[in-house]
């Protein structure tokens, strides 16, 4: 849809107003625009849940937008008076994941802002002041595109060896599907022979897995700090937060930099680099440069938004203080019997008279435990990219209807609210950028040894695919895991980690070079972190004898083995 937007994700209550002051050139007769969509459309559903308001110096416009077209379009608002200075505000009226992208405020009173595509895009940077050549970002030895666990491993540890680095993460927050954003316990074995060092370097950003971690827990169990503080502790470490990498340039197979576009100003900053790292999991620096990829466009794995339910608390109010002298994550929470009741929602997936987990069925009794966990997934046949709003949305329809069935149909849990869901996809798969080996799940059951063996795989070929028990929902939105066993653990080789036809660029994460099946094994995150202390290595010798991540395999591999067994941990 060509830009972040604004997502009021409430669970079910409206929230917080948005407001902003605007300084117009004059005062006087303006048509108002509103981009955003009816979410729910494309399921042909009634009750458009994302409805809001815009405010104009605190009176609401007649229109109620959020209301109409299953694409991103502009709704008009039609036509006010406004004074130079004019104060908008967004108020949501439900909770319920309404949506915008912008307001346009023009004075010619027929004009039509064009709805998408490229002309869009040319409009937005006129009027945005975006249409001129991007600010110098600086120039670094090594520059990492995308800050989950994978990236910022390799980002550090290549700090960590003497390297310049700029590690670009578009959240606020590092972590990716570890961070409190998403909420995946990250899994995988690390320290294991015969380079007990590998993996040194993920047990600093991530603690070991304590007896109340797991998926879809409270923030403070991801620890989002540690790992921001792990990595502006390195002098040697450039990290920009918030910033998207949507543009690159290449000249002969060789990246020359990355422009990166503040989310919220919109700035944008060329950075320049000799070597670059593509852990964006979608292998977007890849796409974006012409490297060689594959993706399973069909049965791939899909994507999970993680959820949980509590019970009311009596001293919930301090929940929502803003005041310096209540901290709620040290405070604790005793349930209360005060009623949570939930409203009908006819544009959820209808789940009235279906079987999901945790609902009582046959000889099932409730459970709770089963809501929300990793098994609320789907897009198991949309396109992992483009679709992934639509991805998101349905995993949405999906807990909002079983809440509204629990609660509305079946009287359970009174006194239960949702307390938390991902508004961030967790993804497993999409792009696979292509190396000099791609590694295949018969690689792993059939133990192919590989002499630049590098990082251990513990994981099972863990591939999942809508369960057949629920598969008759209009878009599946529960699977099940199909679990391929090998005689683990496996050394995978360094010759996954960097582009077959892209000289200066690696690769870490679940977006490295492997087939569908073996992405089952690679894709957890602490098997993942340590790709990236073993790319951060790596950029080390490219950097010591000036040349390109297969020359290190070619030329230099004996000195990624001492690097190997010397580690980049502090511990």
């Amino acid at each position: 849809m060509g830009s972040p937007y604004l997502l009021a994700h409430g669970l079910g209550e409206p929230v917080l107003d948005a407001h902003s002051t605007v300084e117009l050139p004059a005062a006087g007769r303006y048509r108002v625009w509103v981009r955003t969509r009816d979410w729910v459309a494309p399921w042909n559903v009634e009750g458009a849940p994302g409805k809001f308001q815009l405010l104009v110096d605190g009176k609401p416009l007649e229109t109620v937008f959020g209301t109409e077209g299953a694409e991103w379009h502009w709704q008009d608002g039609g036509i006010v008076e406004l004074g130079a200075k004019t104060t908008l505000t967004l108020h949501d009226l439900t909770g319920f994941e309404g949506r915008c992208d912008a307001i346009l405020l023009s004075r010619d009173l027929q004009f039509t802002p064009p709805d998408g595509g490229r002309s869009l895009a040319v409009l937005r940077s006129r009027l945005l002041g975006w249409d001129h050549e991007p600010a110098d970002g600086g120039e670094y030895d090594l520059v990492v595109v995308g800050g989950g666990v994978a990236g910022t491993c390799a980002a550090i540890s290549a700090a960590r060896l003497g390297l310049s680095v700029a590690l670009i993460q578009d959240r606020p927050v590092l972590g990716g599907n570890a961070s409190s954003e998403v909420r995946v316990w990250p899994e995988g074995k690390t320290n294991l022979e015969p380079y007990p060092h590998v993996g040194d370097l993920v047990s600093e950003l991530i603690r070991s897995k304590g007896s109340g971690d797991g998926n879809a827990k409270d923030a403070q169990v991801y620890d989002d700090q540690r790992k921001l503080d792990l990595a502006k502790a390195e002098p040697n470490l450039k990290l920009l937060l918030m910033n998207r990498v949507n543009a690159a340039t290449a000249t002969d197979g060789v990246v020359d930099a990355v422009v990166a576009q503040d989310v919220r100003s919109g700035r944008r900053q060329q950075i320049r680099g000799r070597w670059f790292v593509d852990a964006t999991g979608d292998g977007v620096l890849g796409a974006l440069v012409g490297a060689d990829f594959e993706m399973t466009t069909a049965a791939h794995l899909g994507a999970s938004n993680l959820w949980n339910v509590g019970a009311v608390e009596k001293n919930e109010y301090q929940l929502k203080c803003l005041c310096e002298d209540d901290d709620p994550l040290s405070l604790a929470f005793t349930p209360s019997d005060e009623p949570a009741p939930f409203p009908r929602c006819p544009w959820a997936v209808d789940l009235s008279e279906k079987s999901f987990p945790g609902r009582a069925t046959g000889n099932n009794k409730p459970n709770l435990g089963k809501l929300g966990g990793w098994f609320w997934e789907s897009g198991f046949d949309k396109h992992p990219i483009t679709d992934m709003e639509q991805v998101r949305d349905q995993n949405l329809r999906a807990m909002y209807g079983a809440w509204d069935t629990l609660k509305n149909v079946d009287g359970q849990y009174p006194n239960h609210r949702l307390k938390w869901s991902a508004f961030i996809a967790g993804k497993r798969e999409s792009r696979r950028l292509l190396g000099d080996v791609v590694l295949s799940g018969e690689d792993f059951r059939n133990g192919t040894p590989f002499e630049d063996a590098a990082f251990p795989c513990t994981w099972k070929l863990d591939l999942h695919l809508a369960d057949p028990k629920y598969d008759k929902h209009e878009d599946p939105f529960i699977s099940k895991a199909a679990y391929g066993e090998y005689d683990g653990p496996y050394w995978a080789p360094y010759r996954c980690l960097y582009s077959r036809n892209i000289d200066n660029l690696f690769m870490v994460g679940r977006d490295i070079s492997v087939n569908h099946e073996a992405l089952g094994a690679v894709r957890v995150m602490r098997t993942c972190g340590m790709m990236g202390e073993v790319v951060g290595m790596a950029a080390s010798i490219c950097h010591e004898h000036d040349t390109q991540p297969r020359d290190v395999y070619i030329n230099h591999l004996d000195e990624l083995k001492a690097l190997l067994r010397t580690g980049v941990g502090k511990q």
